[in-house]
């Protein structure tokens, strides 16, 4: 059975005329209920995280000052969200359910986590409404427990996975593959083991040879026995800070492409959802929607 982490606190509260469209964590799997893609057995609650696992990846200070609560207003200001019990609540939960997902997906082929794929937050930093690095704390984690040798993870996000290049950028284990907008934030980069710049306004046919040719070069490059997928959909022309110019459909062409390369060659797969800023939140829900309506064809 494909597993879903969801919780009800990833819909968190915001300000008023926050442009974080926090609405998506309850209509994506409340879409997939109502058209009958899952059933609630598909979905589990995480746990939260604990301290030991995050700090296999984030620094002490760092994580200590998010767990206390006294991070700098600058540096919330960076995050993009304000810092409280039920925020960081939010996140260690997030992170916990990625983690879950990594075990299902061992067992089951592919699993999800409706939020997740918060790539911009680096060993000691918070950033682009990321707080912890949930991919790369899995990471981690399962090479910690020797429950993987060799990851690939796979940032599909308009946005490079910044936080987890420079996680990684001494880990031999694990192969960071991001693919993304080469004039977008983040506007200072970090290095990846594959970077893939893309031009402003890059179209649908052009885009998907880049990302068949640049993913057979990361699978050849890495040999891995893990893949984690970071599935953002602010790739899509109607994105509001995406800059590119994607139809829904090539969108979902994408998803199918890594989904069905990772089940050829048979390799566990979990899937983060990562950003998506179409002025009609319509939109961003039904092209994450279109993400496990793939994985259930495929999978299932």
């Amino acid at each position: 059975m494909i597993k879903i982490a969801w919780h009800q606190l990833y819909a968190h509260p915001l300000p008023e005329g926050h442009r974080f469209p926090m609405l998506k964590y309850e209509l994506i799997p409340g879409q997939l209920l109502h058209e009958g893609t899952i059933s609630q057995a598909n979905l589990f609650h995480p746990d939260c995280v604990d301290e030991a696992t995050v700090r296999l990846t984030h620094q002490r200070e760092y994580w200590e000052q998010l767990r206390d609560l006294t991070l700098s207003l600058r540096d919330q200001r960076r995050i993009g969200f304000p810092l409280n019990a039920q925020l960081l609540e939010r996140e260690l939960r997030i992170v916990q359910g990625t983690i879950d997902g990594a075990h299902y997906a061992k067992a089951h082929g592919i699993a999800f986590n409706v939020a997740g794929g918060t790539h911009h937050a680096g060993s000691n930093w918070g950033e682009g409404f990321c707080l912890l690095n949930d991919q790369a704390v899995a990471a981690n984690y399962l090479l910690d427990s020797n429950l993987a040798n060799r990851i690939l993870i796979i940032d599909l996000d308009v946005h490079q996975g910044n936080g987890t290049a420079e996680i990684f950028q001494n880990e031999p284990k694990v192969f960071t593959f991001s693919m993304h907008g080469d004039k977008n934030f983040p506007f200072r980069k970090e290095l990846s083991d594959l970077d893939i710049a893309l031009e402003d306004g890059l179209k649908d046919e052009a885009y998907l040879a880049l990302l068949h040719a640049s993913l057979k070069n990361a699978f050849e490059r890495s040999k891995p026995d893990f893949v984690f997928y970071l599935s953002g959909v602010d790739v899509l022309s109607t994105d509001k800070l995406g800059k590119l110019a994607l139809s829904k459909a090539a969108c979902k062409e994408r998803d199918r492409v890594v989904l069905q390369a990772c089940k050829d060659k048979g390799l566990p797969l979990q899937v983060s959802m990562g950003g998506g800023y179409s002025a009609d939140i319509k939109e961003i829900v039904d092209a994450h929607c279109n993400t496990y309506r793939l994985a259930f064809d495929l999978f299932a």
